[in-house]
């Protein structure tokens, strides 16, 4: 993927920098010696014939210092970046190196236009999926950052709102067509609320009409009426009061 004009800058001035900390250093240092080492001078003896020698001294010849004379440096000419809201050059910033954006630190608004958001929220209010985030050219950059609520869960991506509501109007097409989504899927899941809590009223009506309604496992006993006369062979029957059951005997 080629590098943008941003990148490029940022990596050219990082090679300006080293040079002319190199050519600093190579100036603070102009005798330094290759091998590290010292010369000491040896007297020369003379024999006097006497049994002792004599040691003669040599004219130390005189050294000129020489005048260290520095060739100019090259002229740097730095690729300055141009802000996008007061039109002033600069060389870095943090929406720059953070997230490829031409805006300097003095014109950053961090509380509205310039805005940093989690990507649940990138993803709930301006329905974008996880492959319009990763895997759509240019891939949206963000800054990790330790979760406030449990460091434990992980580092949270934060992305910059202003390139997020950018991506999002390149997958819907527009703010009406985004709006259009928006309330399809607030009417959706509106219903799905009012049909789980109807789910959950009809489940709680049928356990309360079970938990009202009781068996009589007791056993039934008759209570039956006066016996009546059914024929003249002695033939009687009772009828239970309750039940309406008949019971038919004979009297011997």
């Amino acid at each position: 993927m080629p590098l943008s004009a941003a990148t490029r800058a940022k990596i050219e001035r990082n090679r300006q920098r080293a040079l002319m900390l190199r050519q600093a250093r190579v100036a603070s240092r102009p005798y330094s010696s290759g091998e590290g080492g010292t010369c000491a001078k040896i007297p020369k003896t003379i024999d006097s014939g006497g049994g002792f020698f004599i040691e003669e001294e040599e004219e130390e010849e005189e050294h000129k210092t020489k005048d260290v004379v520095h060739r100019p440096g090259p002229v740097v000419e730095f690729d300055y970046l141009m802000c996008e809201e007061c039109d002033k050059a600069f060389m870095d910033s943090y929406l720059s190196n953070s997230f490829d954006l031409s805006v300097c630190d003095n014109c950053r608004d961090s509380e509205s236009k310039h805005k940093l958001i989690t990507r649940s929220e990138a993803k709930n209010e301006y329905l974008l999926k996880d492959c319009d985030l990763d895997k759509r050219e240019p891939m949206l950059r963000y800054v990790l950052k330790k979760n406030p609520h449990n460091p434990r869960w992980g580092d949270m991506k934060l992305y910059l709102r202003l390139q997020v509501v950018k991506r999002s109007l390149e997958v819907w097409g527009s703010e009406e067509a985004l709006e259009e989504a928006r309330e399809e899927r607030v009417g959706n899941r509106e219903k799905l609320k009012q049909k789980r809590f109807d789910k959950k009223v009809k489940e709680l009506r049928r356990t309360v009409r079970s938990s009202m309604w009781k068996r009589d496992s007791s056993a039934h006993q008759h209570s039956y009426g006066p016996e009546e006369a059914l024929d003249d062979d002695d033939n009687y029957r009772k009828i239970c009061s309750t039940c309406g059951h008949e019971l038919t005997y004979e009297k011997m």
